[in-house]
């Protein structure tokens, strides 16, 4: 209870740190003492909790204050990779899209120990899991209790599903070299997002996740697939497209999973140099290109216009429902 008010506190209260400036000699010399003593209790309480306090401190600044939080700040635990807030960027409208509502990650199956607790003080409400059947049963989530899991599979209607299969052809190097050298693997991606816009399994699954996230009692929500990369780079990027973010911003955002996951991803790339292969041709498939996303936005425009139409035609989200994920998405 008392984390889901302070969750609120951005958008309950007008209080800002001018008006306590402005206030500021109000305060009587006793009154100091014991701001000053509380303080002090306060730091040395955060120091000793400072793995659960931490990230519950930052989402009420972010609420109170979005501006001050940076956009894409890597938020990564040792057991959850690639994890950020997409909010924080600023939109065509001059609003900011809201810091605390949606995160990104990869798949929740490896959470354990002190990063239960740290996620918990996110305040997730619902975990929206895009991953095929198959990689579900193999590395199911591991869900804190009383969050919500939503299956979404994205690719189940596809023939090939390139972006789920990323470790099945990494335990024999000279397959992978087949398969992926010479440029392959970046076609075989590009095969891959496209579907993302056009398969009726990813056109109902994003059109439900859309859908479920415009409501207030499944947000704060986080969405994943395996890796947290292409699957949920393209949710992240439709969100953002929608909501008047830029499309500069949507790219450097989109490549960030370079930075936040491919470090967590090293002990991959030293086996499979191990096993004689090269650590460089994994790169386009543990991380992400432009062109990957390119891919997507290309399909999304020639069969439907613009981000509006995709929604409306593709996702089945009409204009009012698409307001409605303005107004709540951006502050």
């Amino acid at each position: 209870m008392i984390r889901r008010t302070l969750l609120r506190i951005g958008e309950a209260t007008n209080f800002g740190p001018e008006e306590i400036v402005d206030n500021r000699d109000s305060f009587t010399a006793v009154e100091g003492l014991v701001v000053f003593g509380l303080g002090l209790l306060l730091a040395e309480f955060l120091t000793a909790h400072r793995s659960r306090c931490l990230p519950l401190a930052g989402r009420v600044i972010a609420a109170c204050y979005p501006s001050a939080m940076t956009p894409g700040q890597d938020l990564s635990l040792p057991t959850l990779p690639n994890l950020r807030d997409i909010g924080g960027y600023r939109t065509n409208s001059g609003g900011t899209v809201r810091t605390g509502f949606l995160y990104r990650s990869t798949a929740l199956d490896r959470l354990a120990g002190d990063d239960i607790a740290t996620f918990d003080s996110l305040g997730v409400q619902s975990v929206f899991d895009f991953r095929t059947e198959a990689e579900r049963s193999a590395e199911p989530d591991r869900l804190p209790s009383g969050v919500r899991g939503i299956v979404l599979d994205v690719l189940k209607d596809s023939s090939d599903a390139a972006p789920a299969q990323l470790f099945s052809i990494l335990a024999d190097p000279r397959a992978a070299t087949e398969l992926l050298g010479d440029g392959k693997a970046i076609q075989l991606f590009d095969r891959g997002y496209r579907e993302l816009v056009t398969l009726p399994s990813a056109l109902d699954a994003y059109g439900k996740f859309f859908t479920a996230i415009a409501r207030s009692q499944a947000r704060p929500a986080l969405f994943h697939c395996t890796t947290g990369k292409d699957r949920t780079g393209w949710a992240a990027a439709a969100t953002l497209l929608l909501l008047g973010v830029s499309e500069a911003d949507v790219e450097s955002d989109y490549l960030l999973t370079n930075r936040d996951l491919l470090p967590a991803l090293q002990p991959v790339f030293d086996r499979f140099e191990s096993l004689g292969g090269d650590p460089d041709l994994l790169r386009p498939v543990l991380g992400v290109e432009i062109e990957y996303l390119h891919a997507s936005l290309g399909e999304m425009r020639k069969a439907y216009g613009t981000i509006e139409q995709y929604f409306s035609d593709g996702l089945r989200i009409g204009p009012e429902d698409q307001d409605s994920l303005r107004q709540a998405l951006i502050l």
